[in-house]
């Protein structure tokens, strides 16, 4: 299959490119994707089988301020990316996040459970996934969550860089998640595509939860870094996103991935 991939130098479209060699790469530069003539034109001329969307505003507490070009990244684009794919009849494979949910549900959410969004990322992130399933029928939409990857700023690189000028932190003990390693979120989108599963939509996280203090404790942990980390509430670490308290995606539909403390280690075995 001829494949498009959006996005393609961003920490997850690194990691899906990784795995589609042959496939056309576009990120900043190459195309517009809030530019629908633009889009539909180079989709057009290319003609892809499959587009795989990595292309997203993904700013959470920017996106509080910057609410119109989240809305146009996250949302509107994608009925731009649904009208180019119906010209050429091409599968269209998407990612969203868990922040489209509430998080007031302690078991977390399964693939039909309904949105609910607490902040101006997961607003954004709904009207995506809204633009993409009414629209159109062929379609892998991942939900993911916390995701972590080598080619880019993730919570893990950023706990070990405050490592280094700190010998004390305080993390976020309020918020419930499942971290997800880009590397695992590709192999995902790949065998979805290769085995020509049902289109719809799918949760993909490593298996296992966590809070932020749990997952900042497991990293020092694994990398042997001597700190002292203090738990706190969402409270005392005041942000202009609202963050959901448990927001677990339940996988229904797929086999389960490693755990995120292997995702971690595995993480750290290929950055250090």
């Amino acid at each position: 299959m001829k494949t498009l991939i959006l996005g393609a130098k961003g920490m997850l479209g690194t990691d899906i490119s990784l795995l589609f060699p042959d496939a056309t790469q576009w990120d900043l530069g190459d195309v517009d994707i809030t530019n629908e003539s633009e889009l539909e034109l180079k989709v057009k001329a290319l003609n892809p089988d499959v587009i795989i969307n990595c292309a997203a505003f993904t700013d959470v507490n920017a996106a509080e301020e910057k609410q119109e070009a989240a809305n146009l990244l996250n949302g509107k684009a994608l009925l731009y990316i649904v009208n180019a794919a119906k010209k050429v009849d091409a599968i269209i494979v998407h990612y969203s996040t868990d922040y489209v949910f509430d998080g007031k549900q302690k078991l977390g959410y399964a693939e039909d459970a309904p949105t609910n969004p607490l902040n101006m990322y997961g607003s954004s992130k709904a009207l995506g996934e809204k633009n993409l399933t009414e629209n159109y029928a062929k379609f892998y939409l991942l939900r993911t969550a916390w995701l972590f990857g080598k080619n880019g700023k993730n919570f893990i690189s950023t706990m070990l860089d405050l490592a280094k000028t700190r010998d004390e932190l305080k993390v976020v003990n309020d918020q419930t998640g499942s971290p997800t390693y880009t590397k695992d979120l590709a192999q995902v989108t790949f065998d979805l595509l290769e085995k020509k599963q049902p289109f719809g939509i799918y949760h993909a996280s490593n298996d296992g939860s966590c809070t932020w203090y749990e997952f900042a404790v497991e990293i020092f942990k694994q990398a042997s870094v001597d700190i002292t980390v203090n738990p706190c509430t969402s409270d005392e670490y005041p942000s202009p996103a609202q963050r959901p308290k448990y927001s677990i995606l339940q996988n229904t539909k797929l086999p389960k991935l490693r755990t995120w403390q292997k995702a971690v280690q595995a993480y750290l075995e290929e950055t250090q």
